[in-house]
């Protein structure tokens, strides 16, 4: 916490904002990502992804609680784009024309995101403490998908209904994102990704499924 003079003027290093805090979090997830692809996670030290990123390893530790855990900031983009479509799933529309329309694999289009991003996704096959990470953001979104089903249709986010169907859209999502990630192994192209995105709509048409309450 920063102190004050005598004259209540703070002084010492100014309090990082929340936008800051994000936008560093993002870039030493870039870096990290960038060092487990080229050496491996074993291979790869705090130390070494704090150098690459230009912060400290105190500031590396305050954002991240292991090192396989900077690969978060990227890995929730494509959570994040897929909640995005959700939300602005408009009423006359089925989820998978809406999805057809609307959805890309990551909200801002980088492609240097992405492919990083699908690296990761990748990486997870032999990396088993990346899967890790994966699957716990994945299940940490499942609530989420639930309240927002729950709200299109009426119900109470509990509802064992909703509930099943959030798990399916979850699954849904990690089973589409894994085969996009092997498709687009020797580089992404427009083809895959349109595959990508009519596969998922093809697979959620289920959960269009389910009845309103009456």
């Amino acid at each position: 916490m920063a102190e004050r003079n005598e004259h209540g003027a703070r002084r010492g290093r100014p309090p990082v904002s929340d936008q800051r805090r994000q936008q560093q979090r993002l870039d030493i997830s870039r870096h990290a990502v960038r060092l487990f692809a080229e050496q491996g996670v074993t291979a790869t030290s705090g130390h070494q992804i704090a150098k690459a990123a230009e912060v400290s390893e105190s500031t590396l530790w305050r954002y991240f609680r292991s090192k396989e855990s900077c690969v978060e900031p990227l890995l929730t983009k494509t959570i994040d784009a897929f909640q995005s479509v959700l939300r602005s799933w408009p009423p006359e529309l089925e989820l998978p024309e809406h999805l057809r329309a609307a959805y890309a694999p990551v909200d801002d289009s980088s492609r240097a995101d992405l492919n990083a991003v699908l690296a990761i996704v990748r990486m997870t096959r032999q990396e088993p403490v990346l899967r890790a990470v994966y699957l716990m953001l994945q299940e940490r979104a499942e609530s989420t998908f639930a309240d927002m089903l729950a709200e299109r249709v009426g119900r109470p986010a509990h509802a064992l209904e909703v509930q099943v169907q959030a798990a399916i859209m979850n699954a849904a999502l990690r089973v589409a994102t894994d085969h996009l990630a092997w498709d687009t192994a020797e580089g992404i192209t427009p083809e895959a990704l349109h595959r990508h995105r009519e596969r998922l709509a093809d697979i959620l048409r289920i959960v269009t499924t389910l009845p309103a309450r009456q």
